[in-house]
């Protein structure tokens, strides 16, 4: 089968009988002959080899902005953030997820979208009273009683 080839002609022929579909366009133009012979039995004539990937450097890591902590000039870096959207990102604070910049009506879609990659919504928990520590007393701190 590696030498069987179909012409266009044929193709067109084949559509005509089976379909009724008049196929001139393909009849115009016939093939040339091949240049070479392909690198594969499996290449199909006519057809680019896939482009290789080149070694590129690695992007660098994307500096994500806190919402929920950032100061007003921070944010303004981020793109569609202007010093009134800054402002209502503050004041409608805390968030719990990044998503609820739009779920707020905070932001709308449009800008959210182009810096939902650059945003992370972090969550801060202060300790209450004093810091927990592992227990030092033995078995009697721990309920059980001694024989």
């Amino acid at each position: 089968m590696q030498g069987l080839t179909i012409r266009p002609t044929l193709v067109a022929l084949a559509l005509t009988a089976a379909f009724g579909v008049q196929a001139t366009a393909l009849t115009a133009a016939a093939p040339g002959p091949a240049a070479s012979a392909p690198a594969s039995p499996h290449a199909v004539p006519g057809l680019l080899p896939r482009a290789t990937k080149q070694n590129a450097a690695p992007a660098a890591p994307v500096k994500l902005v806190d919402i929920n902590s950032a100061e007003r000039k921070e944010l303004m870096t981020l793109p569609g953030i202007g010093a009134a959207e800054a402002a209502r990102i503050v004041a409608n604070r805390p968030y719990m997820t990044k998503t609820e910049l739009v779920t707020k009506g905070v932001l709308p879609t449009g800008p959210f979208l182009a810096l939902k990659y650059q945003v992370v919504a972090m969550h801060y928990t202060k300790p209450v009273g004093k810091t927990a520590q592992p227990s030092t007393a033995g078995a009697a701190a721990s309920g059980s009683k001694a024989p």
